[in-house]
């Protein structure tokens, strides 16, 4: 692993973050992601130096929209964004994931009761 992914995967593993589980190099069809969690269906992407070469970064584009088909959501940080601000990016993954997991407002003016979570990325944390 580069030296940023080693970085942040000390700060993932062992449901270090929110309490959830993060992977390293997960598959999802013949797509390799850096960081994924399947509780959250969170994909976690950093950008080294080959991601800035010719058409790298359209290629990382359709590669991602084709994982969204997926139901799967994106963050994207460069390796020197983990380098100089890790902290940083450790709050906006932990943004997302509240963004997640966080309960649907109640429908207005509906007398329906519905549950708050709406299936796998609505579920709330999970204990170890």
């Amino acid at each position: 692993m580069p030296l940023a992914e080693v970085i942040l995967w000390s700060r993932l593993k062992g449901r270090q973050l929110e309490g959830y589980k993060f992977r390293r190099q997960y598959s999802i069809k013949h797509f390799v992601i850096d960081f994924y969690s399947t509780e959250l269906k969170l994909a976690l992407e950093l950008d080294g130096d080959s991601h800035y070469i010719q058409n790298a970064p359209l290629a990382d584009m359709e590669r991602q929209n084709q994982i969204k088909v997926f139901d799967v959501q994106f963050l994207r940080f460069t390796n020197q964004d983990i380098y100089d601000n890790l902290e940083g990016v450790l709050l906006k993954i932990v943004e997302r994931i509240k963004q997640i997991t966080s309960p649907t407002p109640p429908c207005k003016g509906g007398d329906k009761k519905s549950s708050p979570y709406q299936g796998e990325a609505g579920r709330g944390k999970k204990s170890s």
